[in-house]
Order: structure tokens, then C-alpha cells, then sequence
């Protein structure tokens, strides 16, 4: 299983430049994020070729995160070519969760 890439500042926007993305904003304090870690990861082998997946450590961050309004995490935010598109708040079922990117592809 590939893991969902960690991203730093200056990979971010070419990350998110083509196709549809999704972002985890976390931090590793966080015990929601840290309990949604694992569905992200299976999420994004479920959605692979369809949702590219990436990370973002809001403690190193914080500008990214100030740039999308993330104020609480865990935070997920969906772009498309690099515009941002959704933005889902907390933790959530992976039910849930699929059915949401399920509704964007």
C-alpha cells in the first residue's frame, strides 16, 4: 500500500494543480486526525486513478492552512485543476466519507 504523501509548501501547489485532489490538513497532537489516518490511506487506494491524496502538517504549515480557512482539523479540502472545490470538517465513518468523494467523481 502506497502511503498518502506528505506535502511541504513548495509542493503543494503543483500537487494540486491537475485533476481532482484532496488535502488532509492534520497535525500529529490531533487524536481525530490520527484516528481518520488510517481511512485516508484506505480511501486513497479505493479512489486511486480518480482522487490524487496528500497531507499537510498544519504545525509546519500554518500559512496553507490560513490560505483555506482551516481552523479546525482534521480538515479535508477537495480541489479541481487547483481551485478549491469542497471542504469536509472532523472526523468522520469511511462510509460517510466515500460517499462524499463518490458524489465529486
Amino acid at each position: 500500500m502506497e502511503e498518502v504523501p506528505e506535502l511541504t509548501s513548495k509542493e503543494f501547489e503543483s500537487f494540486t494543480k491537475n485533476g481532482i485532489v484532496l488535502i488532509d490538513f492534520f497535525a500529529d497532537w490531533c487524536m481525530p486526525c490520527l484516528m481518520m489516518a488510517p481511512v485516508v490511506e484506505e480511501l486513497s487506494e479505493k479512489f486511486r486513478g480518480k482522487i490524487k491524496f496528500g497531507k499537510v502538517n498544519v504545525d509546519d504549515y500554518h500559512e496553507l492552512a490560513h490560505k483555506f480557512s482551516v481552523m479546525s482539523i482534521p480538515n479535508f479540502v477537495l480541489f479541481r485543476d487547483g481551485e478549491k472545490i469542497g471542504q469536509f470538517i472532523g472526523a468522520m465513518q469511511s462510509e460517510d466519507f466515500e460517499d462524499k468523494l463518490k458524489d465529486i467523481v
